[in-house]
């Protein structure tokens, strides 16, 4: 991983905490949280608070996530909010820290002046033991609370404020009157600065988890739909008469859903070509069979002319693997005919001449689950399934891992809107890619 961090392809854009308050008040929440308090002097964190050095030095990747879910958070600024999520069990954890932030701009701002915010977004289960626990969770409640009280001296004090203008005699309690201006010394005026969040409730919809090797949970109205392992406790037993169940092996019943719900952008000129999106996935499976069969083969110096002579003395391979013969035919005919006659495509390989609907809400969601199943793609998995990038990654050779990272490198961390635009057809961004 040392060669990703190098090249910030992992734990990229960080925010440092150096300055000993910051520290001290992180401390703070740590301890808050029954965790050993941090020796480090310099760390760095995400949207979440979440620190790969101090996770290193507790030797726990899991210290904000202990059970995988009622994620942990501590806000030191509000810089965090145009950070990365770095480390989450759930894909929605970004998607859910902007809304807190979005909802509680002015008591972030107020309080981080002097405090910290940290707490948990707490879902209704306390453990995910099986399928059924994942549906359960339809919202979830940001628990904040604050290192040094100030939420807690804010409160206290709009308490006494109220007591004041309502009693008759507050103004003669010379000790309530004390407090009073004890504690503003603290919070300043809290009628002008919103120190306590007031939207602490959001709701929980389509989404994927790090749980039982994934599963993606996609909610249209009333009706569910989960996909993911058979294998996964609960499957096809959670709630049966309001949720749909597909095996994520099966390729061609999860292509009839996500393009019967609009979710899906079939093959058509007016965006294949442009994008040159079949090219690319050719290009990416050629290199990863070469992976396969020569790991130690150094692609970064391989031109044109290499690849060709490869590839011709390795037609026979190619030709059995399908997967590069199958994606030129598919270029073929869409310069042709302007469009693939999906129903002619094996059921198991249609999703692979797809992307996700551009504008559909879960147009990230859905790139991730594509990107999982054509994992030889590695760009398509590094922006938006990080987890399954660097999983992969790790059963990578030397040579081909330094092949991933300057491929990444030089193209998507050059421009990453423009890459994800011409390829994917996406707008805006996405903060964990």
């Amino acid at each position: 991983m040392k060669l990703l961090a190098d090249n910030e392809l992992i734990y990229g854009r960080l925010l440092p905490v150096d300055e000993p308050h910051l520290v001290g008040r992180y401390n703070k929440a740590l301890k808050a949280f029954g965790l050993p308090e941090t020796k480090l002097e310099r760390f760095r964190i995400d949207m979440t608070g979440f620190s790969p050095e101090i996770a290193e030095e507790l030797e726990d990747k899991q210290y904000l996530d202990p059970n995988g879910v009622n994620r942990r958070f501590v806000i030191l600024t509000p810089e965090q909010e145009t950070l990365p999520v770095v480390h989450t069990q759930f894909s929605n954890t970004a998607g859910l820290m902007h809304a807190f932030f979005d909802g509680n701009r002015r008591a972030v701002h107020a309080v981080t002046i002097k405090d910290a915010l940290y707490g948990e977004i707490e879902d209704p289960v306390a453990l995910v033991s099986g399928v059924e626990d994942l549906l359960a969770i339809d919202e979830v409640r940001f628990r904040v609370m604050s290192a040094e009280d100030m939420l807690g001296k804010a409160t206290e004090l709009r308490t006494l404020v109220d007591r004041l203008e309502t009693s008759k005699d507050g103004w003669r309690d010379d000790a309530m009157l004390n407090r009073m201006v004890e504690l503003a010394r603290e919070t300043g005026d809290i009628r002008q600065n919103a120190l306590v969040p007031d939207q602490l409730v959001f709701a929980h919809t389509s989404y994927w988890a790090n749980h039982f090797d994934g599963v993606f949970i996609f909610r249209d109205g009333r009706t569910t739909t989960v996909i993911c392992d058979s294998q996964a406790p609960g499957f096809r037993r959670s709630r049966p008469w309001e949720v749909s169940y597909i095996d994520i092996a099966d390729h061609a019943r999860i292509f009839e859903y996500l393009s019967k719900s609009g979710r899906l952008q079939l093959p058509r000129a007016s965006w294949v070509e442009p994008s040159e999106f079949f090219t690319h996935r050719a290009d990416m499976a050629i290199a990863d069979l070469i992976r396969l069969t020569d790991p130690d083969v150094d692609l970064i110096r391989a031109d044109r002319v290499w690849l060709q002579t490869w590839m011709h003395r390795n037609a026979g391979l190619i030709a059995e693997q399908r997967i590069y013969p199958f994606l030129q035919e598919a270029t073929r005919e869409i310069g042709a005919t302007g469009q693939v006659k999906i129903s002619e495509v094996r059921a198991d390989w249609r999703l692979m001449l797809c992307r996700a609907t551009p504008d559909h809400e879960d147009q990230w969601l859905v790139n991730r689950l594509l990107a999982r199943l054509s994992p030889f793609d590695f760009v398509s998995r590094f922006v938006f399934d990080k987890q399954g990038f660097y999983d992969a990654y790790e059963e990578y050779s030397d040579s081909y891992r330094a092949y991933v990272v300057n491929v990444l490198s030089t193209t998507y961390l050059n421009d990453k809107a423009a890459l994800r635009a011409r390829l994917y057809g996406l707008k805006g961004h996405q903060d964990d890619a």
